[in-house]
């Protein structure tokens, strides 16, 4: 049952890279043939705002890909789980966040990439929150500290030793 599992995670990581691979070479093509055919457009913000994107994509390819055995074509390893929350979400997020500014950009111009601002303000917005988290964490450890220290100042020494 486990290997089933196992194949049905690497079917599903290598469709999913499969997709993300040919979204991002139509997206990318596209921009630079209008680029040189159409209208020009700053190919510096598109190089500095796509290398997270294939970033991004690396770590999903190298990460995501299913290995299979060249001696026997058995699977040895399903590959991480694409499909999972959390940081891999955010990458994928990323991806389509940069792909929907290139096509911003060559639809209505540079402006489009005022949309790729949304990234790094995500990341901003979570960030603080979780420092936020921590820091309510820290003062419910030092609160609970203090009250087991001023609790055990009270009493004699066997209340002290049975709490």
């Amino acid at each position: 049952m486990a290997q089933k599992a196992r194949k049905d995670r690497a079917k599903a990581n290598a469709a999913a890279l499969k997709n993300l691979h040919i979204g991002t070479l139509a997206v990318n093509t596209s921009f630079v043939l209008f680029n040189l055919l159409f209208k020009r457009r700053s190919l510096l913000l598109y190089v500095l705002l796509s290398i997270p994107s294939f970033i991004c994509e690396f770590v999903l390819e190298s990460t995501g890909r299913p290995k299979y055995d060249l001696s026997n074509n058995s699977l040895k390893t399903a590959g991480e789980d694409l499909s999972a929350p959390g940081l891999t979400e955010y990458m994928f997020d990323v991806i389509w966040v940069t792909w929907a500014s290139v096509v911003l950009v060559a639809l209505f111009g540079n402006w489009g990439w005022l949309l790729w601002s949304v990234v790094p303000a995500y990341g901003a917005f979570k960030g603080f929150s979780l420092l936020g988290v921590a820091r309510g964490m820290t003062g419910m450890q030092q609160a609970q500290q203090q009250q087991a220290g001023g609790a055990q100042a009270t009493g004699n020494r066997k209340q002290r030793r049975a709490a």
